[in-house]
């Protein structure tokens, strides 16, 4: 009975059953002195991480690695769609039946090859000239915004949206003299609120992000703006 019970005790420390061809299948050296090595709980976790599927990563993460890996690229895209998406709206919300897809695209590309990469600058530039958050950084930060940076984005932006609407030099000077001085009165009593609370509480790196959705809803009077008729060149003179 002894070797019965050895012969056994070898069996089931060098072999295996195969269940589904019912045969033994023998491993000489497999399981001799074959200790299993004792994990951390942590270390558990990380290999349980690291073959997590890559549809349980949200779309924050995978926004905020493209920022990382690829800044001006991502922002540039992303703020192309926001102003597509608000001429969009400020179609919708208009009188006119007829969409003009014309119209959304140069709003998207405006975004994407001008305002995109300047605010990437703008705001990177801002966090190196002031590094400091108190409340006297940030309001010399919005004050260059107010003074600098948007005066020069809204006669960029009019110039832009008028030339590409065929407008003459004296024609896009007549439309800068009309419009561009109400806009940035009328911006006063909005951005000034969206720089300080950007400057003060939102990480550079999401900035521009931020300052974009702002401009969503600013985005739908400055294509209204936009979209008016010109003005004659007799008035500017």
């Amino acid at each position: 009975m002894s070797s019965i019970s050895s012969v056994r005790n070898i069996i089931s420390k060098r072999c295996l059953y195969n269940h589904s061809t019912q045969q033994w299948r023998f491993y000489p050296h497999q399981f001799t002195n074959t200790k299993i090595p004792k994990r951390s709980p942590s270390s558990l976790s990380h290999s349980f991480s690291t073959f997590t599927p890559k549809s349980k990563v949200g779309f924050i993460e995978w926004y905020l690695g493209k920022l990382n890996s690829r800044p001006i690229l991502t922002k540039t895209i992303t703020t192309s769609l926001i102003f597509a998406a608000a001429d969009f709206t400020a179609q919708m919300l208009s009188s006119s039946s007829s969409f003009d897809l014309i119209r959304t695209t140069r709003m998207a590309a405006y975004g994407l090859v001008l305002l995109g990469p300047s605010q990437h600058i703008w705001f990177n530039l801002m966090s190196k000239a002031f590094p400091k958050r108190d409340v006297f950084s940030t309001l010399k930060k919005t004050f260059m915004g107010q003074a600098l940076y948007g005066p020069a984005n809204a006669s960029v932006f009019f110039s832009y949206n008028a030339a590409l609407q065929g407008e003459s030099g004296d024609e896009i000077a007549a439309r800068l003299k009309r419009d561009v001085l109400p806009t940035l009165r009328n911006g006063l009593m909005y951005w000034p609120i969206c720089d300080f609370f950007t400057y003060k509480f939102v990480p550079v790196h999401l900035q521009p992000l931020v300052n974009s959705t702002c401009s969503f809803f600013w985005t739908i009077y400055l294509t209204y703006m936009a979209s008016l008729q010109k003005v004659g060149t007799t008035s500017i003179l």
